[in-house]
């Protein structure tokens, strides 16, 4: 006669599925501590983004905003040739600020190396024919033959371009990206700063009304 040995008692059968392991706290803490600061660096990123994208044609806060335009003299970019459109503002080699006092004027921060100017180039050329307004060019940071050869390719729009190779004037303006516009009234003091490309929306709504006030003033 056959007896089955029964298991001793509190012991588990032997044919029983064996439960998984519990994980350590150890890695659930580990990933934890590596999945929050991605989470929150990604978030930051997105709303650095958005904010860019949404306050691009946005006035940026100036200190020179009611105040003179800082003065500077730079010489006017022409080619030897005479291929540049020269008006009478530049019969001499530089410009400076004060050859415009008494007109409403616009100051153009652009450069050859910027691919956002592209996008406001039609504009600047639709205006140079539609506007009377002075509209001079501000090449920062540029190579003067570089500067030349853009405005030969894509048309000129400036009444005068001046060339600020070292960056320095620039600084003086306050120039934190390229293309920024700047609206200069009678008195020579700065009325308005646009960071970013001019649109037509832009001038519409904003640019164009400013430019109407200041010079009924």
């Amino acid at each position: 006669m056959t007896t089955r040995s029964l298991p001793p008692s509190g012991a588990a059968p032997q044919n029983a599925p064996r439960r998984a392991p519990h994980p350590a706290p150890h890695r659930a803490l580990r990933w934890f501590a590596v999945a929050v600061p991605l989470l929150v660096f990604a978030a930051l990123a997105f709303m650095l983004a958005r904010g860019l994208q949404q306050g691009r044609n946005d006035e940026l806060p100036s200190p020179l905003v009611g105040r003179a335009l800082p003065a500077f003299e730079l010489p006017v970019l022409r080619a030897e040739a005479g291929a540049q459109r020269l008006s009478s503002l530049s019969v001499a080699a530089s410009f400076a600020p004060r050859q415009l006092l008494g007109q409403v004027w616009l100051l153009n921060v652009w450069a050859s190396w910027c691919t956002t100017c592209r996008e406001e180039h039609p504009v600047l050329m639709r205006l140079s024919r539609e506007s009377a307004v002075p509209l001079v060019g501000f090449d920062y940071q540029d190579r003067p033959e570089a500067g030349l050869d853009w405005l030969a390719r894509m048309g000129d729009p400036y009444h005068l371009t001046v060339t600020d190779l070292q960056g320095r004037a620039g600084l003086d303006l306050g120039v934190v990206g390229v293309p920024e516009t700047f609206v200069i009234d009678k008195q020579g003091r700065v009325r308005h700063k646009l960071s970013g490309p001019l649109t037509d929306e832009v001038w519409r709504s904003t640019l164009h009304p400013l430019i109407k006030e200041l010079q009924g003033a």
